[in-house]
């Protein structure tokens, strides 16, 4: 990687302790040239690669719509500066976060996309008899944080339900789809394997017949443990394992037919439950942080490692042409994969483009987050 992090790493040197000619001589000169390799990493903003060529101006109102919200924990002065700088102004952008932040590398690791699904439905079940359910948090669905009963389980939950006076798990996704749950039901998807991908994404739009759109917000799940298909494909060898993505496995339970693709799908016992979410056409879903995402400039992190609010700096390819992606995103978002410092999910937005490139994206990235400097 050409990159500031691969020369601080001394990726420029290899094989630099592997010659006895000059001894000492060598391994002192060795040793003076990485550390002048580690403090040649960027002190500002403006060092990052392709700094210069990011509309700064763009990801400014992203970071203004959390910069307030108390899981930022950022200072109020901080906000107000961001506030006054004038819509579109991208040198009073790039002044702003290159001179009152400092940029603090999280690492390398995995970059995946998301998206939020946009698929056809109805408020009734089609008249073909076919049709998927989308339903709403059951009466009969209880929830525990079981951090609240003893500190070795902190962050751990379970979701079932109280039969004779026990707590016993919620039925699986088999069992509900075959009405074991009073759930009731929000809409009718027009295509299985399209909610079955909705409750993955854990949100999405649903686009009625006479063109107006319902968005649907995660509301619970039944707390059974997920099992991703694409594995499952991939071991049985129906999809080579190098080709799994949202697109072969949409393609394979297309091809398979109803009652083949409804027998994989309930291979995964998880369920997720909707509920209705007002919100206007032209913004994302809600992230963590309690904004409307942003395509392409809001990220889902690790906030034990990246706090929410944070601008973070993104170098990777674009998993649709290859291309170099260099740009300031912001940490608005949260999710059960997301694990690691250096683990990321990036926003893609919704319609096929963005479905497409969330669906492929799966690549190394480089983090670097931007930490408001010291007054």
């Amino acid at each position: 990687m050409a990159s500031w992090l691969h020369r601080a790493r001394g990726g420029d040197t290899p094989g630099l302790f592997h010659g006895r000619a000059r001894g000492g001589a060598l391994l002192a000169a060795s040793l003076l040239a990485l550390l002048t390799a580690c403090t040649s990493a960027p002190r500002r903003p403006a060092e990052l690669p392709g700094w210069g060529e990011d509309r700064l101006s763009e990801a400014l109102p992203v970071f203004i719509a959390g910069c307030r919200r108390p899981a930022a924990a950022l200072p109020e002065a901080l906000c107000g500066e961001a506030e006054a700088i004038p819509a579109g102004d991208d040198a009073a952008a790039r002044a702003f976060f290159d001179g009152r932040f400092t940029p603090r590398l999280a690492g390398e690791g995995l970059m995946t996309g998301y998206f939020e699904p946009e698929l056809r439905g109805r408020l009734e079940r089609p008249a073909h008899g076919q049709g998927a359910p989308l339903r709403g948090r059951p009466e009969d669905l209880v929830e525990a944080d079981l951090g609240r009963f003893a500190e070795s389980l902190r962050g751990r939950r379970v979701a079932g339900r109280v039969r004779d006076g026990r707590l016993e798990p919620y039925p699986d996704r088999a069992a509900i789809e075959a009405g074991e749950s009073p759930a009731p039901i929000l809409l009718w998807a027009e295509d299985a394997a399209d909610k079955f991908f909705l409750q993955i994404q854990g949100s999405g739009r649903v686009v009625l017949p006479d063109g107006t759109v319902r968005r649907m917000g995660y509301a619970a799940a039944n707390g059974r443990a997920y099992v991703p298909i694409g594995r499952l494909l991939a071991e049985r060898g129906e999809i080579p394992r190098g080709q799994v993505s949202m697109q072969s496995i949409l393609a394979w339970l297309h091809a398979a037919g109803p009652e083949r693709a409804r027998a994989l799908m309930d291979e995964n016992p998880s369920y997720v439950f909707f509920r209705e979410v007002p919100a206007r056409p032209e913004q994302g879903p809600t992230g963590s942080l309690g904004v409307p995402l942003t395509p392409l400039r809001s990220l889902a992190v690790d906030r034990e490692h990246i706090l929410l609010g944070r601008p973070v700096w993104i170098e990777v390819a674009h998993p649709v042409d290859g291309q170099r992606l260099r740009r300031l995103v912001i940490a608005q978002d949260t999710g059960g994969a997301i694990k690691g410092e250096a683990r990321a999910d990036l926003f893609w937005g919704w319609g096929d483009a963005a479905r497409e490139a969330a669906g492929l994206m799966q690549g190394r990235a480089t983090l670097t987050v931007l930490e408001p400097a010291a007054p």
